[in-house]
């Protein structure tokens, strides 16, 4: 009788493939084992740890034989930090690895077997191209452990530097560290004792170079913080502004509802396409501004090459990244969201580029696409990675477009939807597949998927 995995037993194992967490996966007497670091390819002996669902969890113990795609972490806390899981891995064989679970996946859970053409991912970006970080803080004793949790715990994996992050923002961390030690302030990220510090927040506009410190607490009651703010104000002259957040709930939650501006300015300039957006210390935007202005260029292209001045809809539409540049374009956008925080914020940096062309509408997408659908051309959809409500898809389903643009986060959840939209039964057929890699050193992957009406197609090649 095979014998059944159990926590302490050591195995060799042999890895075939990665998970959705970069983690190795290895088959042992029919059972799955989930191993961090261990590459496809590798053999290595294992300890296993404990039962997950269907698989086992273990962790590597001894390479046996190495993959040959495998490098020294660029990071000396990669091992360990939970902020990245593939840097153990070349970058070539990371875009050779996400550009094939996406072809996997569209076959699997889609039944699609569409031409995905080639991940775009520059190997000179796979460092250094993250502009916001958002770095848990905890105080033990007189030092200060700030960085990200090591993985599947919330035990604090202290930093001084983090490659990933652009390098401006980088060189910030050790100085605030070290006047963070000298406050005396309690520092909590999981708020367990005296309420105090949660986060440390950082934030540039790549194109402009101006940064926004953001202070996260559960207290306003931080002795000498106006003193501190002003300091780095005149310390740093690329910093416009230092804010206090407060989140007084005891939660995964990073931010609170209210934002104080210490020093300078709320918010900074950020240069996109062409364009000046205002990014505050909640604002969402995406890390990697290089592949997000690539994405949007797409889709502009991708439009404007079918037909000129069409009426799109931008749903979930945030501050306006897509629907802002596809206006400057020439396009009739409404974009849907349902935050009116963020509609407000599209609206000013609509106002703030002069663009008339475009409006803002927030509350339920499906509800607004009901009304909508019937009178525009293109629907471009930017769901989070839970992919499309229920409601939206069906919404689409009904009235479909001449156009769909799909802008998805989750490889499965988009299988899952162009089942529906693009399979055997659906009204579209896919056009292009361009996966983003946005998140280098890591197993997340983006994807853009261009679709045309089928009754309303044009022939291959002219989109």
């Amino acid at each position: 009788m095979n014998e059944t995995p159990h926590p302490g037993l050591t195995i060799d194992v042999i890895g075939e493939d990665l998970d959705q967490q970069g983690r190795g996966l290895a088959r042992w007497n029919g059972w799955v084992i989930a191993v961090p670091e261990l590459l496809p390819g590798e053999e290595a002996k294992v300890k296993v740890q404990q039962r997950q669902r269907r698989m086992w969890l273990a962790r590597r113990v001894e390479i046996i034989s190495s993959s040959p795609h495998a490098r020294r972490p660029p990071c000396i806390l990669a091992r360990d930090c939970g902020g990245c899981s593939l840097q153990h891995l070349s970058v070539q064989a990371q875009n050779d690895w996400k550009q094939e679970r996406l072809t996997n996946t569209l076959s699997r859970i889609g039944q699609l077997d569409p031409d995905v053409n080639a991940l775009v991912s520059p190997d000179q970006e796979s460092l250094g191209y993250r502009n916001r970080a958002l770095i848990p803080i905890r105080r033990d004793g007189l030092k200060v452990r700030l960085g990200y949790y090591k993985r599947g715990s919330h035990r604090i994996v202290n930093l001084n530097h983090c490659p990933v992050l652009d390098p401006r923002l980088d060189a910030l961390i050790a100085p605030i560290k070290r006047d963070l030690e000298l406050t005396g302030w309690s520092m909590d990220s999981d708020l367990q004792g005296q309420p105090g510090l949660r986060h440390l927040g950082l934030r540039i506009g790549v194109r402009t170079g101006e940064v926004l410190i953001t202070l996260i607490s559960a207290t306003s009651n931080l002795e000498g913080i106006d003193n501190l703010s002003a300091e780095w104000m005149r310390r740093w002259p690329q910093l416009k502004g230092v804010t206090l957040n407060l989140q007084p709930k005891r939660s995964n939650t990073v931010f609170g509802e209210q934002t104080l501006c210490l020093q300078g300015q709320d918010a900074i300039e950020e240069r996109f396409c062409n364009l000046s957006l205002e990014l505050g210390t909640t604002t969402f935007f995406q890390v990697n501004t290089p592949r997000a202005e690539r994405v949007v260029e797409q889709i502009r292209d991708w439009l404007s090459r079918s037909q000129a001045n069409q009426r799109v809809i931008d749903a979930y539409c945030g501050i306006g990244t897509i629907a802002l540049p596809l206006a400057a374009a020439g396009h009739r956008v409404t974009g849907l969201e349902i935050s009116r925080a963020s509609v407000r914020h599209a609206e000013r940096n609509a106002s703030r580029n002069r663009l008339t062309t475009t409006r803002f509408l927030d509350g339920d997408v499906a509800r607004h696409l009901r009304e909508l659908l019937p009178m525009h051309d293109a629907l471009v959809v930017d769901p989070p990675r839970k992919g499309l409500d229920a409601a939206v898809l069906a919404m689409i389903l009904n009235q479909p477009p001449q156009r769909l643009v799909y802008l998805s986060c989750d490889p499965a959840t988009l299988a899952r939807d162009l089942k529906q939209l693009a399979g055997d039964s659906g009204p579209y057929r896919i056009d292009r597949v361009q996966p983003m890699d946005f998140f280098p050193q890591t197993s997340h992957l983006e994807c853009l998927v261009l679709m045309s009406r089928i009754s309303c197609a044009t022939p291959p090649g002219t989109v």
